[in-house]
């Protein structure tokens, strides 16, 4: 039984201007969302990146190469009508954050995790005032009520499509601090990704790398910087 699906119909692909944003037109049409919503986001910078993916399709539409097409219609249908339900969801990371959990042996992985992530604790508390607890082991670790309401307040100022870009960053590395930098201009993309798999390449130093892991690990790296381009050019970077 064969599966259908959607093929390229258009001849011309057009960034507009609309009263609330950019949209993106086939052949004079406007797109728009799944779920039919109309298509606009807040910058002409990622409409017209946008629109470039649109270009970019021959034959049948591939949606897995068009991130940033996905990344808008995320924020548009789903974030933006459950704004608090997500940024709970992200900001939720805070209280267990990758940074926090330290190895106990060998020291050589000790020591890779201090020199890594002690400097990005040491940013989140002066720029945001906040002290996260540090433990050894997988025992949960309680943090102080007070710093994860900053945390929280912080990500529930952000926009559907901020919050979009905000919950790969985090999702992905496993860490809201990490996540933080990178829309913060703290830290690039391949950085934190970089940082968020200290135990895995201390793993593959000592064992050898297994493929498969190893490309699970570029599919999400990919994700990772597709999110940070994504919040870029949303604010028109």
């Amino acid at each position: 039984m064969s599966t259908w699906t959607a093929k390229r119909f258009w001849k011309e692909t057009t960034v507009t201007a609309q009263d609330d944003g950019f949209g993106v037109a086939l052949d004079g049409r406007a797109v728009k969302t799944p779920a039919k919503a109309p298509f606009a986001v807040p910058s002409r910078a990622l409409a017209q990146a946008i629109a470039a993916e649109w270009e970019a399709q021959e034959g049948e539409i591939r949606p897995e190469t068009m991130p940033l097409t996905r990344a808008a219609n995320a924020a548009i249908d789903k974030v933006a009508s459950q704004h608090a339900e997500v940024a709970a969801y992200i900001a939720e990371y805070g209280g267990t954050d990758l940074l926090c959990y330290r190895a106990t042996t060998p020291a050589v992985l000790a020591e890779r995790q201090a020199q890594g992530w002690d400097p990005l604790l040491a940013w989140a508390k002066d720029r945001f005032g906040v002290v996260l607890n540090v433990t050894q082991g997988l025992l949960p670790v309680a943090q102080p009520e007070a710093d994860l309401q900053v945390l929280r307040a912080h990500v529930a100022a952000l926009t559907p499509f901020q919050l979009s870009a905000l919950h790969d960053l985090v999702g992905i590395t496993g860490s809201l601090i990490l996540g933080l930098a990178v829309i913060e201009g703290h830290l690039q993309a391949e950085s934190a990704f970089t940082l968020s798999r200290i135990d895995e390449s201390f793993q593959a130093e000592e064992w050898g790398q297994d493929e498969e892991a190893h490309l699970a690990d570029m599919v999400k790296k990919q994700a990772l910087l597709d999110a940070e381009r994504f919040w870029l050019l949303l604010h028109g970077k």
